[in-house]
């Protein structure tokens, strides 16, 4: 699943006349930088949610020749992050899906690949692609988590600073959304359950990694890719 309905406010005026996804950094839009990603290591159908400007979504991922994709409407109401997984979950199926935010840029060839090779259902509910907050082009915070030695994510909490940064990739089962609140709701309800489980983990990503949330953001982004 590719989350694009934000509205991009933190991106304007960039997204006055276009949803944020549709901005293109180095000369290719973000939506598609993020769907070749998924397509890098073999996902073959991905549901992308809409809101903001949703026609001019459909009609530029029309031109696409994969991978297929399927729509979560989210036109009547803005679901939040996990709101709007728990809305999708009748196109993703029964099975552990890939996410990813839209507004992110991965850098290096099959960048996403660890999420696949280091995926353990038995013990994982939820496995999270990092990066060191070192690294991490356009990131201005103070790192999201800890890894323990298990490769288990630990919050940052009321610490001043955690070392990794989530990347906006990772692995989750649909089963998690079993018992979620009606309406919008953030990730972050459902990754603070399987965390307190102890079935959270993290793979860290070597390569680079862009956060594209602000005009400042796409201009560290492109000169990033642009140096590959």
């Amino acid at each position: 699943m590719v989350l694009a309905a934000g509205l991009g406010t933190r991106m304007r005026p960039l997204t006055n006349d276009r949803p944020k996804p549709l901005i293109e950094a180095a000369g290719r839009t973000l939506i598609d930088r993020a769907l070749d990603s998924v397509a890098e290591i073999g996902v073959t159908r991905a549901v992308v949610n809409l809101h903001y400007f949703p026609d001019m979504m459909r009609e530029h991922l029309s031109m696409r020749r994969g991978p297929e994709i399927a729509y979560s409407d989210e036109t009547a109401n803005l679901l939040e992050t996990g709101g709007g997984i728990a809305h999708a979950l009748t196109l993703l199926g029964g099975d552990p899906f890939v996410v990813i935010n839209s507004d992110n840029i991965w850098l290096g060839e099959r960048a996403l690949s660890p999420l696949i090779e280091m995926w353990r259902p038995a013990e994982m509910d939820v496995l999270l692609l990092l990066v060191p907050v070192e690294t991490a082009v356009g990131y201005t915070r103070s790192g999201d988590f800890f890894l323990d030695d298990d490769g288990r994510v630990i919050r940052r909490g009321d610490k001043p600073a955690a070392p990794f940064v989530f990347s906006g990739a990772q692995i989750i089962k649909p089963d998690v959304f079993d018992d979620v609140p009606e309406g919008p709701f953030s990730l972050n309800l459902i990754w603070d359950r399987i965390v307190a489980a102890g079935r959270a983990f993290g793979v860290i990503h070597h390569g680079g990694w862009c956060d594209v949330g602000t005009p400042d953001g796409l201009r560290l982004a492109e000169a990033a890719v642009n140096k590959g």
